[in-house]
């Protein structure tokens, strides 16, 4: 009997040796149910592409961290022109952003809109309601945002879609219980690896619970850090990339401009 333990023992071990699997505890991962290397996918941004080898690693998650002061919405805007964007509006009509979009020269074509805005502030009889402390409307807007994920993920017969907030921080300001923002970060999360697709999350720089906005960059695979400097004559954006799961990150400060989309001052490029 112990020689026959044995053997089985032995036999095991050598199974498990061959087999690249994850250990976790409880379970053991199958080598089929490991996520694939990913590839890159353009930002639309072309200076920040070429010296990234073409984009940041597909599937990503990207918290852009921004002085609300710094327009880091047309960073948001410049992402739609890569490939088909849901674009989820929070802070006004969808008819406000795509004028804007198209007013810098920009196809609204690819991208549907995601109204937030007027599901939280209007009634069915087009009146604009105060719903912010709301404990119960807050808690349904954020199981109507984890639906729409849901639904993009289940209806899309293709891969790489946009999914971008503008703003997350209209959710991280709502009076509902963290485990619902940690849900809702959990559903983002898996419907951008499962649509191999970029999601970007706009969150307004020094504005959050501290605790719970690392929570969130923690999760993240990706960290912009847009922030507005002013010197004695002029004023200065700049954007460094801190945070890239899978590639280098850019620690440089790059100055950029707001012309024709965001223009990254090739005098300082990155190394």
């Amino acid at each position: 009997m112990l020689e026959l333990q044995d053997t089985v023992a032995d036999g095991t071990r050598r199974r498990i040796a061959k087999a690249s699997a994850l250990a976790t505890i409880g379970k053991v991962v199958a080598p089929l149910d490991v996520a694939p290397a990913s590839a890159v996918k353009a930002t639309g941004i072309f200076i920040l592409d070429r010296n990234l080898g073409g984009g940041l690693p597909s599937g990503s998650v990207v918290y852009l961290s921004g002085d609300p002061k710094s327009m880091t919405e047309i960073f948001l805007h410049q992402f739609t022109q890569t490939r088909k964007t849901y674009y989820v509006v929070t802070g006004r009509r969808p008819k406000y952003v795509a004028q804007n979009i198209r007013s810098m020269g920009y196809d609204i074509s690819e991208i549907t809109f995601i109204d937030i805005y007027s599901e939280y502030y209007i009634t069915a009889q087009g009146e604009l309601v105060d719903n912010v402390g709301n404990e119960y409307v807050d808690n349904q807007i954020v199981d109507f945002m984890i639906y729409n994920l849901q639904n993009i993920e289940t209806e899309e017969d293709f891969s790489g879609a946009n999914i971008l907030f503008d703003t997350f921080s209209f959710f991280l300001n709502l009076s509902v219980n963290v485990g619902q923002i940690r849900k809702l970060m959990n559903v983002i999360y898996e419907t951008t690896k499962e649509l191999d697709g970029m999601t970007y999350l706009y969150g307004l720089k020094n504005t959050h619970d501290r605790t719970l906005e690392n929570e969130i960059i923690n999760a993240c695979d990706v960290v912009f850090d847009i922030e507005l400097l002013r010197n004695s004559d002029e004023i200065v954006s700049r954007l460094s990339i801190p945070k890239i799961r899978g590639m280098s990150p850019i620690t440089d400060m790059l100055k950029f401009k707001i012309s024709e989309g965001i223009q990254i001052d090739t005098s300082t490029d990155i190394a």
